[in-house]
């Protein structure tokens, strides 16, 4: 969507806020032993507490109110009570809610207690991706400016781009036009003041593509290599982003 008015930018920063939260208390959450699906109810807890409604349930009738993916999944992970995390995974926390008739999404990629130095790096290139590709997303920039500053950045650090995910607009729904890459796909599409986007690269140690678990929802490296994601919901400006889920 493209804001329109302060009470589209106040309908979006309450939404955000909420999903901030909820992130932020499923991530101080995190540690060995502990089941994607407590983790879940967290997230799930502070929608019901806030009066909004978990974003992948009320548009996809996902089964979980949160997506949490582990290692070699990168998106769409199904919490459950019978999955506990262990010492040196990488989990994902992927939150979107709507609330008031808007919608905002989020998501981190974090350690489970000490991981090894590759895991680490993985993690920290993958968020210094999603920061600059919101820095470049700005008024006259196009949508492959934002694909570029990413894919430069991954093959710097000897990471690769998963190229068949995409972060997405977003506001009035949670999955909206125009697609925003994480590497030059040539897209020409060029950003204007007040467009709401939801910036997500996903970076991998060894793989370009995610494939389908039989689960019918997880996504995974096609090698089974690891991978992170860091996103934001953001407002595009001529200037810096206004983050709507900081």
């Amino acid at each position: 969507m493209t804001i329109d008015s302060d009470e589209d930018l106040e309908g979006l920063l309450r939404t955000g806020r909420v999903v901030a939260e909820a992130r932020d208390a499923m991530v101080a959450a995190v540690k060995p032993g502990v089941t994607t699906g407590e983790l879940d109810s967290i997230g799930r807890e502070t929608f019901r507490r806030h009066g909004a409604r978990s974003a992948p349930r009320v548009t996809y009738n996902f089964p979980g109110s949160t997506c949490i993916s582990i290692n070699d999944e990168a998106a769409h992970g199904i919490p459950s009570l019978a999955r506990h995390l262990r010492e040196g995974d990488l989990v994902n926390i992927d939150v979107s809610a709507e609330l008031d008739g808007y919608f905002s999404d989020t998501g981190v990629s974090v350690p489970v207690g000490v991981v090894p130095a590759m895991s680490q790096r993985l993690l920290d290139v993958t968020r210094h991706a999603q920061r600059d590709a919101m820095s470049t997303a700005r008024t006259g920039n196009t949508l492959r400016d934002v694909g570029k500053t990413v894919e430069s950045l991954a093959r710097r650090h000897g990471f690769r781009v998963i190229r068949n995910l995409y972060g997405h607009g977003v506001g009035k729904g949670l999955h909206e036009e125009p697609s925003v890459p994480s590497f030059d796909d040539h897209q020409r599409m060029v950003l204007h003041d007040g467009m709401v986007l939801a910036v997500e690269p996903f970076l991998s140690v060894s793989a370009s593509f995610v494939i389908d678990d039989p689960d019918g929802w997880t996504l995974r490296t096609s090698d089974g290599s690891l991978v992170a994601q860091f996103e934001h919901t953001m407002v595009v400006t001529s200037g810096a982003p206004i983050v709507l889920t900081e």
